[in-house]
């Protein structure tokens, strides 16, 4: 029988490195961290490689109001905003973000793990706060970057690129870092001299770095065949 663990936890490995998942529950004698709320999407790890668990406190409310952008999709700050025929096709975005990754040396599956964590490929997907396209650019973010219209989906990925591209030199190359900047602002990351306890930023983190993963895995496997 499954045992459910609590919301928002950070998990320390035997390794020393840490996930944070969302909850989590043991099934046949393995840890079953769920990256989203509900049970799709999770990572197992065998019980000898967990050294303890500990439940994340969510941020007071004074601070949750200078965070820069809402979370992505799929938790509170969901996209609300949305048109049936918003979505490009594969193919497009595909050539986009490549385009984009070459001009900012990025990696194009990091680009694409962003862009479904943001928007799941809704050009016209607007946050609760005011966050608006693919990669989810706030207005001022978006006017410091060139970007007119972020509605125009290769101008938003134009400009989100490059702002990641920032914060990963800014951040040394440290990806979870920049991406906690990316989702909750630099300003966040500088506070703490490190990652926001912020739940919301936490998990975000950990859902795009699990995407990126698994995008990595499946284009070893394929370049493999």
């Amino acid at each position: 029988m499954a045992l459910q663990g609590r919301a928002a936890e950070r998990v320390t490995l035997s390794n020393g490195f840490a996930q944070v998942c969302d909850h989590h529950e043991v099934v046949a004698g393995k840890y079953r961290l769920y990256t989203a709320k509900g049970i799709g999407s999770y990572i197992e790890f065998p019980v000898d490689q967990i050294a303890g668990i500990e439940v994340m406190p969510d941020p007071p409310p004074e601070l949750v109001a200078p965070v820069e952008k809402t979370s992505p999709a799929g938790t509170a700050g969901m996209p609300v905003a949305n048109a049936a025929d918003a979505k490009l096709t594969p193919g497009d975005l595909h050539e986009m973000l490549a385009s984009a990754g070459t001009a900012h040396n990025l990696d194009e599956d990091l680009l694409a793990s962003v862009v479904k964590a943001e928007s799941n490929g809704n050009v016209r997907a607007v946050s609760r706060a005011g966050a608006k396209g693919l990669m989810q650019l706030m207005p001022g973010t978006a006017a410091d970057l060139g970007v007119e219209d972020s509605f125009r989906p290769e101008q938003n990925v134009r400009g989100g690129s490059a702002y990641l591209d920032s914060l990963l030199t800014r951040y040394h190359d440290n990806v979870a870092l920049a991406l906690a900047a990316y989702n909750a602002g630099p300003a966040a990351v500088d506070k703490y001299h490190g990652m926001p306890p912020y739940r919301e930023t936490k998990l975000y983190v950990a859902r795009v770095i699990h995407e990126f993963n698994r995008r990595v895995r499946e284009r070893a496997k394929n370049s493999d065949q």
